[in-house]
């Protein structure tokens, strides 16, 4: 459901509207709109829901920059098209710091935001350099199924639930995110250009196993999110919205003031 260069979209609406307000939900680097779908369900009792493919990711339009900033601006083409004028924005790695974007764009049309295992700042490990070369074996063999892509993907990764979610976006002996763009644009995607303060609630949810968020980056949180809050999910890693649903959900209810 898109326009010419639109953004893929799907809207679920609210079965027992708690308020016209939609919640947003952005996913992360080589998702798609059905990664944050175990929120999603949960949210569209409350709230009209709306889930995205980025740019050059799912059936989203292909352009070669992966900039934050346009990648904020596609999110407000689209609440521009859809007339959308007050968003809560939930965003998980990448897509958090879309949704942290947002706020240096749009800063009075941004209701809330929840930031899922991200911080707002430039990182300086390169942690997909495997993922990266494991995914071009798979293009350069050419083949056509997932069991032989998880074959070639063992060699290098070992990481639990790594290959099953990168398969996820693997039809047809394609990818269907951009995979020469998002290695060309890497060091932009795990960069970072420090937004404004923005003085309104932001929830950042971090997975207690994971190191995207650490005591060292506090301070670049407090200074860019003054309202910031925190909620640590014990036992989970970066993709915790996945490995521990119900506590993450438990946080954005009560952010949010869900009963």
């Amino acid at each position: 459901m898109k326009s010419n260069n639109q953004l893929n979209y799907h809207i679920h609406h609210a079965e027992n509207l708690l308020s016209s307000t939609p919640i947003i939900l952005i996913h992360g680097l080589f998702g798609d709109l059905n990664n944050l779908s175990v929120l999603g369900r949960n949210l569209q009792q409350y709230y009209p829901v709306i889930q995205i493919d980025v740019r050059n990711h799912g059936i989203s339009p292909r352009m070669e920059n992966m900039d934050y900033r346009d990648m904020a601006q596609d999110i407000l083409a689209l609440l521009d098209e859809l007339s959308v004028q007050k968003a809560i924005i939930i965003g998980h790695s990448m897509g958090g710091k879309i949704a942290m974007s947002l706020t240096a764009i749009a800063s009075e049309r941004i209701e809330k935001i929840v930031v899922i295992d991200m911080a707002p700042v430039a990182y300086q490990v390169r942690r997909h350099d495997t993922i990266f070369a494991a995914l071009n074996k798979v293009t350069e063999a050419g083949v056509q199924t997932r069991q032989a892509a998880t074959e070639i993907m063992q060699q290098d990764i070992q990481e639990d639930g790594v290959i099953p979610f990168l398969l996820k976006s693997f039809q047809q002996g394609e990818w269907k995110f951009n995979l020469p763009v998002l290695q060309k644009e890497y060091e932009k995607i795990i960069g970072w250009e420090t937004v404004p303060a923005w003085h309104k609630p932001a929830l950042f949810i971090r997975g207690g196993n994971s190191d995207y968020i650490t005591e060292e980056y506090r301070q670049d949180i407090i200074n860019q999110f003054p309202q910031a809050t925190a909620w640590v999910v014990a036992g989970a890693g970066h993709w915790v919205h996945a490995e521990k649903p119900e506590a993450v959900l438990r946080a954005i209810h009560r952010f949010l003031g869900i009963e």
